[in-house]
């Protein structure tokens, strides 16, 4: 299986460095990934800008660009070949509730939702996991689940988090929800003299449902898995918004 190996934390990054080793024993797996760190940047692309491309190795590419970039540019540029799934980390941090909606890693898996298996977003709630190797490895096993039963989620995107776990450590696997967070933490002012400067501090905390969602499943021990829909369509709204407006 040829596969497109991507994320948002640059293609130097231990822990793709580390899932592409243990991807490379059984799959053709090249890296096309980000020259340095862009998290935080979404499924967002150098729309109107030239980006450049460096071959460090016969299957490794630094992209000066976005992650989202990466994947667009491995699918239709870099290779004369097509890939068969697009995966994305093992990210430095967890991506669970609203961090989908901006993450880096989650956005560059989204350009391959349209490939023969679903791709899949992988994270450690961890910025030095304690077992890099377990959880590559264990990273591989949940891969080629997926793959087996790829036909329930066609055009959509998986989106694994492991807590930062060993081996000695592991309790199991959850199917969750996307976790629901709070009003995100405020901003915190830098000191600067000629400016305004802020920078980002955490998310909002998560809030409590009554059925089990990755936060709380992560938080607790466990791996999750999820499915993010990005068909960008609901019948039932559709239909819903007809009755209003189609009058």
């Amino acid at each position: 299986m040829k596969i497109l190996l991507t994320n948002d934390d640059g293609y130097e990054a231990q822990n793709i460095q580390k899932l592409y080793e243990k991807l490379s024993e059984d799959n053709e797996v090249w890296i096309i990934a980000p020259k340095h760190n862009c998290s935080g940047m979404s499924a967002a692309i150098s729309y109107l800008k030239e980006i450049d491309v460096e071959k460090i190795s016969d299957r490794i590419y630094a992209v000066d660009g976005t992650p989202a970039d990466c994947t667009y540019l491995g699918l239709l540029s870099i290779v004369d070949f097509e890939f068969d799934i697009v995966i994305s980390g093992i990210n430095h941090g967890a991506n669970i509730g609203n961090d989908v909606l901006y993450s880096g890693t989650v956005g560059a898996a989204v350009g391959g939702r349209n490939l023969k298996y679903p791709p899949i977003a992988i994270s450690v709630a961890s910025y030095d996991a304690k077992d890099i190797n377990f959880i590559a490895a264990k990273s591989v096993e949940l891969i080629n689940t997926i793959i087996k039963n790829h036909i329930e989620y066609h055009g959509m995107v998986i989106n694994i988090n492991f807590p930062d776990i060993n081996e000695s450590e592991f309790k199991g696997i959850k199917g969750t929800a996307i976790s629901k967070r709070g009003v995100p933490a405020r901003p915190i002012p830098v000191d600067n003299k000629d400016k305004l400067r802020f920078r980002y501090n955490y998310s909002g905390e998560p809030l409590g449902e009554s059925y089990a969602t990755d936060a709380e499943e992560v938080k607790e021990g466990f791996v999750s898995v999820s499915a993010l829909d990005y068909s960008l369509n609901s019948k039932n709204f559709i239909d819903n918004l007809s009755k209003i407006f189609n009058e």
